[in-house]
């Protein structure tokens, strides 16, 4: 009996240091499932976006990080820019197209990249990002274009980004592409057997912070999204004081073509007539 005991007593050991190491290793290696960037240098804006400029967002850690800034057309001008904070992959070359859909319906547009993407310096962190687009709203403003002038369009984990911006600058309005209510429930569903609201460092609440704000949203989301599911998206849309409109993209998955096309304009520049 008493060498089955010890026997049991080693197993459930090695089982508490197997789940230990384990615990440990996502810990220390949780961002790397967060941020996907593709650090790769893009092409001047010219070149990719005809008619925009390359500017350098300066964040208050002292990095300098590439950005694209697209002027509004004269013709078309809405008198409003629209801020875009792209989700956790790739980098400002993909987001190209909705940028050119968004100038062709009269904004001004800045699209940002990361720390890590795009060629940028740094690593990523929920902090990191916070400050990245504290400087992109810096250099809006510098560029001419108030906040009460300003829609920021968040995308996926962008969502996160502009739903704490949006407490400490308040823009005129906030279109949400596949929103979560917060990232531990995205992880929660890819991971379930993971306590992952214990280990998650990085928390981008959205829902919370828009739960207390009067700043007018749009919520565009895809019902065939196996990336951020569904119902959290619905569940944001249902909790912001808020809504001006709920737009469902059917057989639309997270990163589908039309998730970054004219439809997702269009419900930009709905949210713009309601709000200018």
């Amino acid at each position: 009996m008493r060498s089955r005991s010890r026997r049991l007593v080693v197993v459930l050991v090695v089982v508490v240091v197997l789940v230990g190491i384990g615990l440990a290793a996502v810990w220390g290696l949780q961002r790397q499932l967060i941020y996907f960037p593709d650090a790769s240098d893009v092409p001047p804006a010219g070149d990719a976006l005809p008619g925009a400029r390359d500017v350098t967002l300066e964040t208050a850690d002292g990095l300098e990080l590439g950005a694209w800034y697209l002027p509004a057309d004269a013709a078309r001008d809405t008198g409003l820019a629209v801020l875009m904070a792209p989700g956790n992959g790739g980098n400002r070359a993909g987001r190209a197209d909705l940028a050119r859909e968004l100038g062709e319906r009269g904004f001004a547009v800045l699209v940002m990249d990361y720390r890590r993407y795009g060629g940028n310096p740094g690593s990523p962190s929920e902090d990191g990002l916070a400050a990245d687009a504290d400087a992109a709203v810096r250099a809006l403003v510098d560029l001419g274009h108030s906040l009460d002038r300003t829609i920021f369009l968040g995308e996926s984990l962008g969502t996160g980004v502009v739903a704490g911006l949006q407490q400490r600058h308040r823009p005129a309005g906030i279109v949400l592409r596949s929103p979560f209510t917060e990232l531990a429930d995205v992880g929660r569903h890819h991971y379930p057997w993971l306590p992952v609201r214990a280990l998650l460092r990085d928390r981008f609440p959205v829902l919370e912070p828009l739960a207390s704000s009067d700043v007018p949203v749009t919520v565009v989301h895809g019902d065939r999204d196996d990336i951020v599911p569904t119902e959290l998206s619905e569940r944001v849309a249902d909790g912001v004081p808020v809504l001006v409109e709920r737009v469902v993209l059917e057989g639309a998955g997270h990163n589908d073509a039309v998730m970054f096309g004219p439809q997702v304009a269009d419900a930009v520049v709905r949210l713009a007539r309601r709000v200018g």
